[in-house]
């Protein structure tokens, strides 16, 4: 059935996928060399649920395979961003956190991205810019990511 808001549902997903690809490379090449934008996304979640997680755990929360998220876990171990360690309970399942380095890397990676977020957020106004974060989030929590 074609409806007049199936046009509108399709116009706003197609903003919000282009709006998304946007910022990811304005983003990603703002980085930090050698800092990909799974590395960033993966430290600052560490950061903010101050705690450990297991991979799949990980994996479940950014949508990806338990595989990509091996591979990136890798990549930030190898940079000493992150601790892995065995689940003395469970020697089949690990657990990661943020390491010091790791949490000097997000904040010069934040440091590094600030002027796109300031400049995004001044150009379309704060309070603009408030209602698109609720907007957003009761969208995402309709889509059923909490």
């Amino acid at each position: 059935m074609n409806t007049p808001n199936d046009s509108l549902a399709a116009a706003l997903f197609s903003e919000l996928f282009m709006a998304g690809q946007l910022a990811r490379s304005q983003i990603s090449k703002a980085l930090p060399k050698g800092m990909e934008l799974s590395h960033f996304s993966v430290l600052n979640h560490l950061d903010h649920v101050k705690g450990e997680r297991t991979p799949a755990q990980l994996a479940a929360t950014f949508h990806v395979t338990r595989g990509a998220m091996t591979n990136t876990l890798s990549k930030l171990e190898w940079a000493g961003h992150v601790h892995i360690r065995p689940d003395w309970d469970d020697a089949r399942r690990k657990f990661v956190s943020i390491s010091p380095a790791g949490r000097a890397a997000l904040q010069a990676a934040i440091q590094a991205i600030a002027p796109i977020l300031a400049d995004a957020t001044a150009d379309i106004g704060a309070d603009s810019a408030r209602t698109t974060l609720r907007v957003l989030r009761e969208l995402r929590e309709h889509l059923g990511e909490t």
